[in-house]
């Protein structure tokens, strides 16, 4: 019954899921939930500086984006490749791209949960066929639903472990290309201390040490919501990335994230507790 809703609801105008997703974001707003209260605690650690009504006003937008972000994903999912083409009505820095794939080396796309990055797999794959990790979703029919979309894309997909780690690491040798998310919570055996909005965090070394055994082309890339559509930003990442100082590298990839999230702090998932287990801060979810 899920999938047939989630098939039902793809096919829905964006204009009506916008309106829905309007509607639930004021009810988030001004009712308890751990939704809102992780959005705000986040918020609240990564822009001190803000004054009380700015924080306000930003969390207010925040939860708005956050429910445009799913609703979007869903459509994404659920519709073919041409209807998110439709979507974007800009895009910055393509010639990055088109000059990197060209050079054979492998290209190394980073990206955030920003925006609407669902959308990039249908802009990516207008030019290469990318390698991506894809991990199992936890309900049959939602995976089933989004396994589907991503094979429609004809993205390779391997597993989120070693054994995809290393299908990566041989796609790159052979001049592929390959997304990746990096601003997740990491096992500890998967990542290092390093500063993400200030604060100093378990960070993923993923994407550094991909980039220091292949020396493959990083890319940022973001899809920012507009009101007439999607803009694609295509930017390069910090060539100190790919050294072989790891504490380094992961430390300037983090900035370039910053970087690309500041382009419109309220597009980003930041309901997400990114900030659990660090030193100075080890209860900030506690009872969310």
């Amino acid at each position: 019954m899920l999938y047939i809703f989630l098939t039902v609801v793809a096919k829905l105008p964006l204009a009506w899921l916008y309106m829905l997703a309007n509607c639930l974001s004021v009810l988030l707003y001004l009712l308890p939930s751990s939704f809102k209260n992780i959005t705000r605690t986040n918020l609240q650690l990564v822009y001190p500086e803000l004054s009380k009504d700015e924080q306000k006003s930003l969390l207010r937008r925040s939860l708005t984006n956050q429910l445009y972000t799913y609703v979007e994903s869903v459509k994404c999912w659920g519709m073919p490749k041409d209807y998110s083409l439709s979507l974007i009505h800009t895009v910055e820095g393509e010639e990055l791209l088109k000059q990197a794939l060209k050079d054979d080396k492998g290209v190394i796309l980073v990206l955030t949960h920003f925006g609407c990055w669902e959308l990039l797999n249908a802009w990516v794959n207008e030019y290469t066929e990318p390698m991506i990790m894809y991990k199992p979703n936890k309900n049959k029919a939602v995976d089933r639903f989004i396994f589907k979309a991503r094979q429609n894309f004809k993205a390779n997909l391997v597993a989120t472990d070693k054994t995809g780690v290393a299908a990566i690491f041989k796609h790159l040798k052979q001049g592929g290309l390959t997304m990746i998310l990096p601003d997740h919570l990491p096992k500890p055996s998967g990542g290092i201390y390093a500063q993400f909005f200030g604060q100093e965090i378990l960070c993923t070394t993923l994407v550094s040490k991909l980039a220091q055994k292949t020396q493959s082309h990083v890319l940022g890339l973001s899809c920012i919501r507009q009101k007439d559509g999607f803009k694609i930003v295509c930017q390069k990442m910090h060539s100190d990335i790919a050294g072989a100082d790891l504490y380094r590298s992961v430390t300037v990839l983090n900035q370039n994230m910053e970087q690309m999230i500041n382009q419109a702090p309220e597009q980003y998932i930041w309901s997400y507790k990114r900030f659990r287990h660090m030193p100075n801060h080890p209860y900030l979810y506690k009872s969310m």
